[in-house]
């Protein structure tokens, strides 16, 4: 028996689906975050959060859907952020929750659902998406923000273990918003076609593998671990960590994933946004690399243990 069966006809009907389906969204999110950081002064954010800590990392989870940005821009963002005021927890809380808490995505995963309970699906993405992002920032709010914060990322102060905030010192987003607003907006096209191309290429490489997964390899293959509920959530975590998708466009590749459970099929879309193999690299920017291997192991759990064993039931009521 063949378990590889190749046809180009097959594959680029695929991927050419999976391209003009998705590239819309990698568009749209590229120029939305582009106009933010060139547009949006940081105090307009910070502005939003309540001063109390815990509601403030509540509330930092909900930031993306007025300020969306997918993760492959966030961190700089939250780097500039962080050096205004904004307390870690909540930078934490809003670089996970940002790229799968915002009007884009939600709009992206109801267009790649359709057939397939796509406002259940599109709903269950953002609530677990809150809960996990604030969650991680509950945690990162008992921490020494100097254990954590990669030295010279920020300005941190020394003293104060349990700090609310950092020191807010200017950076080179006050001189940004003292341009031309001509200037702004040449710097937020050069950001948004940035971020496109960056996006689009981790993208195409995720829908050529897609296409291939779907078209060319036997599903028997998979099947043993399609069966097994963790098995197969940690299956598509580890598939997201590597194909390091764009939030704005990975619910079409999610979707093409017919064999595995649904359930797996929404840790793909959560973790993958949260921490993969390029996020590794960006968030070692800003943070030390004890934490973001903690952080991805965290996360690996929590997300796994979430969709394995609490959205198994919640899918197996509706009948999915």
């Amino acid at each position: 028996m063949s378990w590889f069966t190749f046809t180009w006809q097959n594959f680029w009907y695929s991927f050419l689906a999976l391209a003009f389906e998705g590239l819309p969204f990698v568009l749209l999110g590229s120029l939305i975050s582009g106009a933010i950081a060139a547009f949006v002064p940081s105090k307009i954010i910070t502005g939003l959060l309540p001063k109390n800590g815990v509601l403030a990392t509540l509330a930092s989870g909900l930031l993306g859907l007025c300020f969306p940005v997918c993760e492959c821009g966030i961190v700089p963002i939250v780097r500039r952020l962080i050096n205004k005021g904004l307390p870690v927890s909540c930078g934490v809380t809003f670089m996970l929750a940002s790229p799968i808490v915002n009007p884009i995505v939600a709009f992206s995963t109801f267009a790649a659902f359709r057939g397939q309970a796509p406002g259940l699906n599109m709903a269950v993405r953002l609530v677990l998406g809150y809960v996990v992002a604030v969650s991680a920032g509950l945690v990162v709010r008992q921490l020494d923000p100097a254990s954590i914060l990669r030295i010279g990322a920020v300005k941190i102060p020394a003293r104060k273990r349990l700090a609310f905030s950092v020191t807010p010192l200017p950076d080179a987003e006050t001189i940004g918003f003292e341009a031309s607003f001509q200037g702004k907006l040449i710097a937020a096209v050069r950001m948004a076609c940035d971020d496109f191309i960056d996006t689009a290429i981790y993208f195409m490489i995720g829908a050529a593998v897609a296409a291939t997964f779907n078209t060319a390899v036997d599903q028997q293959i998979i099947l043993p671990l399609s069966l097994q509920p963790m098995l197969s959530t940690f299956s598509m975590m580890a598939i997201a960590s590597i194909l390091t998708l764009c939030s704005t466009s990975d619910a079409f590749i999610a979707a093409t994933f017919v064999s595995f459970p649904i359930f797996a099929r929404m840790a793909f879309m959560v973790f993958g946004p949260m921490f993969d193999l390029k996020l590794f690299f960006l968030y070692s920017v800003l943070f030390k690399k004890r934490f973001v291997i903690c952080l991805g192991i965290g996360l690996f759990v929590l997300i796994g243990i979430l969709c394995s064993r609490v959205l198994i039931y919640l899918y197996a009521g509706q009948g999915l």
